[in-house]
């Protein structure tokens, strides 16, 4: 270790509690109550959230409780159960309750810092201490005990804050380039609902309507394969994980049109060549979960190879990518597909139902056209996907040696904050 940096178990310099053990009624508005699948490398995910009544959060997240339970600004959360040790920096304006599946960490602030914290939790040092005390216990979660006999190596605060200050520049570098995909998707799906969910298309003053269908004309019933050259989907077979190969990623990776690599499995060379005879895929390709959690989207960008299972394969046709990908994350086409898939014994959409769903559909002139606005814009939030993917690596090659005091920070000139 390097000098003047201090080895330290948690319970030396943060309290230690978790959420509530209780059976807390949920309901369908209120406060967050968060669990341990909230959690994951990136922070909170916010996707699907239970809500409970400010009568239970009141009730059950006191401040004034002995027991520390009611997350605090500055607290660090992490996960304790399934996924562990995804940590959180609560932020001022933060306002949720936690099960016990969620420990917080409430940080001794004149020995350390809550963000340096947050990103020594996020360090292999300290992941790889949660997996000894995994692989010696048969319970998959961690008890107090043992998170508060886990270790903390920290230098002065001095240095805790330009280490914390350098690696936060690229965590806020990442976020405000979700913050720029979020309004591009936003302004994608206003355009696509503004020329054919209120049919304010370019020219639609002088277009004639159908009085029946109160349609454009030129409108007719047609298959998805209308806009696309082929569907497939991924494979059927559950190929064997291996420690090097390529990665097969399931419905479960691919959210907000773009695929999250980070927990996919990878399988042998010869897996995926088997895999990639019916179901290779190529850029361009828009993936759609079909089983467990329905409708998301994901469109291949990447340069590398990789397999899939449990989406459907939509391969890319010319001049149509674009309205497709809007059409199916459109709210209005996810509600068609539930109402037409309703009765099946289990909730997935079957590759059958896919190629067979039919909608109305305008002309391949105003598809191209629409596609054709939409080609900026998509660009620029694939340039930002990709970014973020540089900043990640860059930020994860620097955290092992900050946090290890290989990088001597010591005579940087940095801007730093004060308080974190």
């Amino acid at each position: 270790m390097r000098e003047g940096w201090k080895e330290y178990k948690i319970e030396d310099i943060a309290l230690v509690g978790d959420g509530a053990h209780a059976s807390i009624k949920r309901q369908e508005t209120g406060v967050m109550y968060l669990t341990s699948k909230n959690f994951d490398v990136n922070g909170l995910k916010l996707d699907k959230v239970d809500y409970i009544s400010e009568i239970d959060f009141i009730k059950y997240f006191n401040s004034n409780s002995k027991a520390l339970t009611k997350p605090n600004y500055n607290d660090v959360v992490l996960s304790i159960i399934g996924s562990m040790g995804a940590p959180y920096v609560v932020k001022k304006n933060d306002d949720f309750g936690l099960s016990s599946s969620v420990s917080i960490l409430r940080p001794n602030q004149e020995i350390i810092l809550p963000n340096y914290l947050y990103y020594w939790i996020k360090s292999d040092f300290f992941q790889k201490s949660i997996d000894n005390i995994k692989s010696g216990v048969a319970q998959s979660f961690l008890s107090l005990g043992m998170i508060k006999s886990l270790p903390c190596n920290a230098p002065s605060l001095k240095i805790q804050r330009k280490i914390a200050a350098i690696l936060s520049s690229y965590d806020d570098l990442i976020q405000n380039n979700l913050k720029r995909i979020k309004l591009l998707e936003e302004k994608a799906q206003l355009t696509y609902e503004e020329w054919f969910v209120k049919m304010r298309f370019p020219g639609y003053e002088t277009a004639k309507f159908d009085e029946v269908m109160g349609l454009p004309e030129g409108w007719s019933e047609k298959t998805l394969e209308y806009l696309c050259d082929r569907i497939t989907d991924g494979t059927h077979d559950s190929p064997k994980q291996v420690e090097n190969g390529i990665k097969l990623i399931t419905g479960k990776h691919i959210n907000d049109g773009f695929i999250n690599f980070e927990t996919a499995y990878l399988i042998s060379e010869i897996d995926h060549e088997k895999i990639k005879k019916r179901s290779g895929l190529s850029k361009g390709d828009l993936l759609f979960s079909n089983i467990g959690t329905l409708g998301s989207i994901g469109v291949v960008t990447e340069d590398f190879e990789y397999s899939c299972k449990n989406v459907v394969i939509f391969k890319k046709k010319k001049g149509f990518d674009y309205f497709l990908y809007c059409y199916l994350s459109n709210p209005n086409t996810k509600n068609k597909l539930d109402n037409q898939a309703a009765g099946v014994a289990q909730k997935f959409y079957s590759l059958s139902f896919i190629r067979g769903y039919k909608d109305m559909f305008c002309n391949e002139e105003l598809v191209i056209r629409f596609n054709g606005v939409m080609t900026p814009l998509f660009n620029l939030k694939y340039s930002l996907n990709n970014q973020n993917r540089l900043l990640k690596e860059a930020r994860d090659i620097l955290l092992p040696r900050l946090m290890s005091g290989m990088i001597d920070v010591e005579e940087l000139q940095i801007e730093t904050l004060q308080t974190t």
